[in-house]
C-alpha cells in the first residue's frame, strides 16, 4: 500500500471547515466558542481586522469579545459599543443582514471605527450578523488594506456556515443559562417561606428577607422601605446593613423619603409596577430616574412594590454602588420576595383590620337607617358627616350638586371642624376626562396631592386656596353628567388606603337617595312655581277693564312681565312695545330687581334699525343670547354687565299677524334654563301676545263703534229735520194749489209725485233703519236698474268722456258717447230682457251698483271705455269663472252675473285684501280702513246679506272686472 496522497487546497478548506463546526457544535463556553470562530477566520480568510461583538438585546448594546488587529493589541475590541440611530452597525443588527463598506476610512456612519481604519490602514471591510432563526446574537467585523468588499461565492458559503453553527451554539448557550437561573430562584424562595412560618414578629420576618434577597442578589445594600400614609413618605425599616431601624431613628435613611420627592417611582409602585434602573436603562423617565439615583445615591436599583388590598404599604429595593444589568431573574425574584412580604405584613394588622371593617358596615348601616327613617335629611347628613370625618381622620365633608341652569357644582352641604370657616365659592364644570372619569368609575377617585395631580384642575385654585391638599371624590347618582357628588378633604397630602375609599363609595350611594329625595322634591316645588305663575298670570290677563285706562293697562302688562320673569327667576324684564304700522317702540318696564341693570324708558327704538328687535322677529321662539353680542346702540338703552345673558321673544300671534312688540329678560350671568321653564316663559309670553292683540282689537272696534254712533246719531238727526223741512214745503205747496196753465200743471203734478215719493222714503227709512238695516222684498227689471243707474252717472260720464256699453240684455250693443243727450237710449227694451227680474231690497242693490260705476268712471282714463255685461246663470249650471284672481265658486240658484270691466289702475293690495279668503288683521293699516276701498268693502258685505255676491279681479288683459251676482225671479214666481 503506498503513502497517502497530499491533499489538495480545496480538499483542506473542507476539511477545516468540517473540524471547526465539529469543536463549535461540542463546546458550552462562549469565549472558547468566541477563540475558536476567531482562530478559523484567522487561518482560513485574509483579513487584517477581525471583531466579533455580541448583541444585548434589552440595552442595545454590542460587547466586544475579541479578534486580531494588525499591532497585536485587541483591547479596544473588548469594549462595549453603544449602538446609535444611522449607525452602520446598528443596521445590520436590525435588518439582519450583511453590509459591505468599500473603504471604512472614508465610511461617515462609523465614526469610531474610521479611526481604527486610518490606523491600521483598512479599506474594504465586510459586517455579517451572527443569527438564529429571527434572532440577532452578535456581529462579525473583516477588515482588508484592499479596497472593495467582494468575497468569492465558495469563501462566503464557507463563513455563512460558521456563523449560523456559532449562532445555534450562542443562543443554545443563553436558553441554557436562562434555564439554570430560574431553576436557581425555587430553593431560596421555598426557603423563605419556611423560615417566615417559624417567625413571630413582622421585623423578623423582614430581616430574613432581606437577608435572602441580598444573598440571592449580591448587590451593595438590600432594604424594605415602609410607607406612612399619613405624612406620605417612606422609611427604612429594615436593611441588611441597619437591622431593625425605627421610624424615629435619626440617621438619614430611617429619615424618610415623601413622595413629592419621590414622584414618578411613588405612582410606578401604586400601580404594583416593577422599577427597574440599571446600565444605561431605566424604566422610569430619564430626568427623574437620574434624580432618584442621585437621592439613594446609587448607580443601579431594583424595587418591588408591597402591596397588601391595592394598598402600598412600602418597597423592596436593591441597590448596587456600581451600573448593573438586572436580569429577569433578579426581577422574578425580589417581586417574588416583595410579595411573601405584602402576605405576612397582613397578619400584623389582622384584628385591626376586622374591627375597623365591622365598624365601617355599622357606619353604613346606620347611614342607610337614617334615611330610610329620619324625616329631617338635613339631621340625617350631620350625623353622616360628623361620623366620616371621624372615621377617615378628614377635615371637610362636602355634598356638590350640579346646576343646569348656572352651569356650576354648587355646595348644598358641608361640614367642617368648627375652627374651619365654610366654603362659600362655586366650582366649574366637569372637564371632559373628569366627568368620564367619575363616569366609569366605581369606587372613590383619590387624589393624593392636589399641587401635583393633573385630574380636576379647573377645581384647583379655589381648593388650593382653602387649604386642600387631598382628596376623595364619589358620584353620588349615575347620571351622563354626575348631578351630586361627595367630597372628602385633606389639609395636608394624604394616601386613601381601599377600604376608606370603598367606605365612601358606600356612603355616597346612600347619600344619593337623599340627593334624589332633595331633586324631587325641588322639582315639586319649581312645577308648583310654574303653576302658580300660570294661573296668576291667566288671572291678570283675564281681568275686564277699561279700554281708555291705559294706566290700568300697564299695570296687567308689568305684573304678567313679572310673573314671566318669575319663572327664570330673572331680575330684569322689560317690554318693548309699539303699535302696527309704527317706527319706534317704546319701553315698558316690568321687571329690574338688580342695581347691575339699567333701562332707559323714556328712550325711543328705531324697530328696523334696533338689532334686539330684528333679531327677536327672525326667530320663529325664542332667543337666547350674551350681553357680549350686542351692538353699541343697543347698549345705549339697555346697560346690563358683561357676563349677562339675554332671552327675547316676540309678541307673536299668528304667522299672518303683524307682532306688537318683543319680550326681554336678562340674568346677570350666563345660565342654563331647562327646557320646562323655557317652554313654560315662551307660553306665557304667547299668551301675553294674544291678550295684547285682544285688547287692542277691542280698543279698536269700541272706538270705531262709539265714531259710527256719533256719526250715525248725526246724520239720522240731520235726515229728520231733512225730511221735517221737506215736508212742510210740500204742504205749503198743496196749500198754494195748482197752477191754471195746463203745461205748468202736468209739469208741476210730476214734480209733486217725485217729491211725495222722496219723502215717503225717508220717512220709511227714518222708522225702520234707525240702529240698523232694513231689508225689504222687491223686484225690478233689471233693464230699468240699469236705466236709472246709468242716470246717475251721466254728468260725470260726460266729465270724464267716457264710453259705456251694455251688453247681454237682448240686442245687438248700443255704444253711448258722451255727446249724447241721454244715456237711455243705450239700454235694451226687448221683451227677452223684461224676464229678467232681480229681487230683493233694491234700493240697496241700486246703490252698490251706483258706487261700482262711480268707481269705475273714477279709475278709468279720460275718453275710456266701460263695459257692463249681463248673463243670466240658469240653476243647472256649473259656471266656473276664468281669469279671476279669486275663485268665484259653483252657482247653485238661478242668477244674473253682472260684470263691469274697465281699463284702470287699481292696487294690487286692495285687490288682494278684498278676496274673501285672505286673513286680515285689525290692527295693522289697511286700505279698507278708507274710502275708496272701505266702499267697496261695504257694498261687499251687503251683497252677501242680500243674498248676492260682489268680487274684484283683474283680467290678464289688466282690465278690471267688478263681478256681481243678483239673484232673479223665477218664472214660477
Amino acid at each position: 500500500m503506498g503513502q497517502p496522497q497530499k491533499p489538495i487546497a480545496a480538499e483542506q478548506q473542507i476539511l477545516s471547515l468540517g473540524r471547526v463546526l465539529q469543536s463549535l457544535r461540542e463546546e458550552d463556553d462562549v469565549d472558547v466558542l468566541i477563540e475558536t470562530t476567531i482562530s478559523y477566520l484567522k487561518e482560513q480568510f485574509d483579513y487584517r481586522l477581525i471583531w466579533i461583538a455580541l448583541y444585548d438585546r434589552l440595552n442595545h448594546i454590542l460587547f466586544g469579545k475579541g479578534g486580531i488587529t494588525p499591532d497585536h493589541d485587541t483591547s479596544f475590541l473588548r469594549q462595549r459599543v453603544v449602538l446609535s440611530p444611522g449607525d452602520l452597525l446598528e443596521q445590520v443588527v436590525i435588518e439582519q443582514y450583511p453590509l459591505g463598506v468599500a473603504d471604512l476610512q472614508t465610511e461617515i456612519r462609523a465614526a469610531e471605527w474610521r479611526k481604527v481604519a486610518e490606523q491600521f490602514h483598512i479599506k474594504g471591510t465586510i459586517i455579517l450578523p451572527i443569527r438564529y432563526k429571527d434572532r440577532c446574537l452578535g456581529l462579525l467585523l473583516l477588515g482588508s488594506e484592499r479596497w472593495g468588499y467582494l468575497l468569492t461565492g465558495e469563501a462566503k458559503a464557507r463563513l455563512m456556515m460558521v456563523l449560523g453553527e456559532l449562532g445555534a451554539m450562542l443562543s443554545q448557550n443563553e436558553m441554557d443559562l436562562q434555564q439554570k437561573q430560574t431553576r436557581r430562584t425555587d430553593e431560596p424562595l421555598l426557603e423563605l417561606l419556611e423560615n417566615l412560618r417559624s417567625l413571630t414578629n413582622l421585623n423578623q420576618r423582614l430581616e430574613a428577607a432581606v437577608q435572602v434577597t441580598h444573598k440571592f442578589v449580591s448587590p451593595n445594600r438590600t432594604n424594605v422601605y415602609w410607607f406612612e400614609r399619613e405624612g406620605r413618605y417612606f422609611w427604612c425599616r429594615m436593611s441588611n446593613q441597619l437591622v431593625k431601624i425605627d421610624r424615629n431613628s435619626s440617621t438619614q435613611q430611617a429619615a424618610g423619603m415623601t413622595v413629592q420627592e419621590l414622584s414618578d417611582f411613588y405612582y410606578a409602585l401604586a400601580v404594583n409596577q416593577i422599577v427597574s434602573i440599571g446600565d444605561a436603562r431605566s424604566s422610569l423617565k430619564s430626568h427623574f430616574t437620574a434624580k432618584l439615583l442621585q437621592r439613594l445615591k446609587v448607580r443601579s436599583l431594583l424595587a418591588a412594590p408591597i402591596i397588601w388590598q391595592k394598598n402600598l404599604l412600602g418597597f423592596l429595593a436593591v441597590e448596587s454602588n456600581e451600573p448593573r444589568i438586572w436580569t429577569e431573574t433578579d426581577k422574578n425574584f425580589v417581586q417574588g420576595v416583595a410579595g411573601l412580604i405584602s402576605l405576612v405584613a397582613s397578619t400584623e394588622s389582622m384584628e385591626s383590620t376586622v374591627k375597623q371593617i365591622q365598624e365601617d358596615a355599622q357606619l353604613t348601616s346606620q347611614v342607610a337607617q337614617g334615611i330610610y327613617r329620619e324625616h329631617d335629611l338635613q339631621e340625617t347628613l350631620e350625623n353622616c358627616a360628623k361620623r366620616v370625618l371621624a372615621r377617615l381622620a378628614a377635615t371637610r365633608f362636602l355634598l356638590l350638586q350640579y346646576d343646569p341652569e348656572q352651569n356650576n357644582y354648587q355646595f348644598i352641604y358641608q361640614s367642617q371642624p368648627h375652627n374651619r370657616r365654610p366654603l362659600t365659592f362655586t366650582l366649574h364644570p366637569l372637564k371632559e376626562l373628569d366627568g368620564q372619569l367619575l363616569q366609569r368609575s366605581t369606587q372613590a377617585v383619590e387624589i393624593e396631592n392636589l399641587d401635583e395631580d393633573l385630574r380636576f384642575f379647573n377645581w384647583r385654585p379655589p381648593l388650593l386656596e382653602n387649604g386642600v391638599r387631598s382628596l376623595l371624590v364619589c358620584k353620588c347618582t349615575h347620571d351622563h353628567i354626575p348631578a351630586a357628588l361627595l367630597v372628602i378633604t385633606h389639609e395636608t397630602h394624604r394616601y386613601w388606603t381601599t377600604l376608606e375609599k370603598e367606605l365612601l363609595w358606600t356612603v355616597s350611594q346612600q347619600i344619593g337617595v337623599i340627593v334624589r329625595q332633595w331633586q324631587l322634591h325641588n322639582r315639586t316645588t319649581q312645577q308648583q312655581k310654574v303653576s302658580q305663575a300660570f294661573e296668576q298670570c291667566l288671572r291678570i290677563l283675564t281681568q275686564s277693564q277699561n279700554s281708555k285706562i291705559e294706566v290700568e293697562k300697564k299695570y296687567l302688562e308689568r305684573t304678567a312681565l313679572e310673573q314671566i320673569a318669575s319663572i327664570l327667576g330673572c331680575p330684569l324684564a322689560v317690554l318693548l312695545s309699539w303699535s302696527p304700522g309704527e317706527s319706534w317702540a317704546k319701553i315698558i318696564p316690568g321687571v329690574i330687581d338688580n342695581s347691575l341693570f339699567g333701562v332707559f324708558s323714556d328712550a325711543s327704538i328705531p324697530i328696523q334699525a334696533e338689532a334686539l328687535i330684528q333679531w327677536a322677529l327672525a326667530t320663529k321662539s325664542y332667543l337666547i343670547l350674551k350681553v357680549d353680542n350686542l351692538p353699541p346702540e343697543t347698549r345705549k338703552w339697555l346697560n346690563a354687565p358683561d357676563k349677562a345673558q339675554i332671552l327675547v321673544m316676540a309678541l307673536r300671534t299668528n304667522a299672518d299677524y303683524e307682532t306688537t312688540g318683543i319680550v326681554l329678560l336678562a340674568d346677570y350671568q350666563e345660565r342654563r334654563w331647562s327646557e320646562q321653564n323655557l317652554s313654560a316663559t315662551a307660553t306665557l309670553i304667547s299668551q301675553l301676545a294674544w291678550w295684547r292683540r285682544e285688547k287692542q282689537i277691542t280698543r279698536l272696534l269700541e272706538s270705531t263703534t262709539e265714531e259710527l254712533r256719533q256719526l250715525n246719531w248725526y246724520k239720522h238727526r240731520r235726515l229728520e229735520e231733512i225730511q221735517r223741512i221737506t215736508a212742510h214745503s210740500l204742504r205749503q205747496i198743496h196749500d198754494l194749489g195748482i197752477p191754471a196753465n195746463e203745461l205748468t200743471q202736468m209739469r208741476y203734478q210730476l214734480l209733486l209725485r217725485q217729491l211725495d215719493h222722496t219723502v215717503a222714503s225717508m220717512s220709511g227709512m227714518l222708522k225702520l233703519e234707525h240702529w240698523q238695516l232694513h231689508i225689504s222684498w222687491e223686484t225690478m227689471p233689471i233693464a230699468s236698474l240699469m236705466k236709472r243707474s246709468l242716470e246717475r252717472i251721466e254728468n260725470l260720464v260726460k266729465q270724464q268722456k267716457l264710453w259705456i256699453g251694455v251688453h247681454g240684455l237682448g240686442q245687438p250693443i248700443e255704444e253711448q258717447s258722451p255727446n249724447n243727450s241721454s244715456l237711455n237710449k243705450g239700454v235694451p227694451t226687448s221683451s227677452v230682457q223684461s224676464s229678467m227680474v232681480i229681487a230683493g231690497d233694491i234700493v240697496k242693490i241700486e246703490l252698490v251698483i251706483h258706487e261700482l260705476l262711480v268707481t269705475a268712471c273714477n279709475r278709468s282714463q279720460i275718453g275710456g271705455r266701460i263695459d257692463i255685461w249681463c248673463r243670466r246663470l240658469d240653476a243647472s249650471k256649473t259656471v266656473d269663472v276664468k281669469h279671476s284672481s279669486a275663485s268665484l265658486g259653483t252657482a247653485h240658484q238661478t242668477s244674473l252675473e253682472l260684470s263691469i270691466t274697465y281699463n284702470g289702475a287699481i292696487e294690487p293690495q286692495l285687490l288682494t285684501e278684498l278676496h274673501d279668503n285672505t286673513p286680515k288683521d285689525l290692527l295693522v293699516p289697511s286700505n279698507l280702513d278708507q274710502p275708496p276701498g272701505l266702499y267697496l268693502l261695504i257694498c261687499q258685505n251687503l251683497m252677501q246679506e242680500l243674498g248676492g255676491e260682489l268680487n274684484f279681479y283683474q283680467l290678464p288683459d289688466n282690465r278690471v272686472v267688478s263681478r256681481l251676482l243678483l239673484p232673479l225671479v223665477g218664472h214660477d214666481s
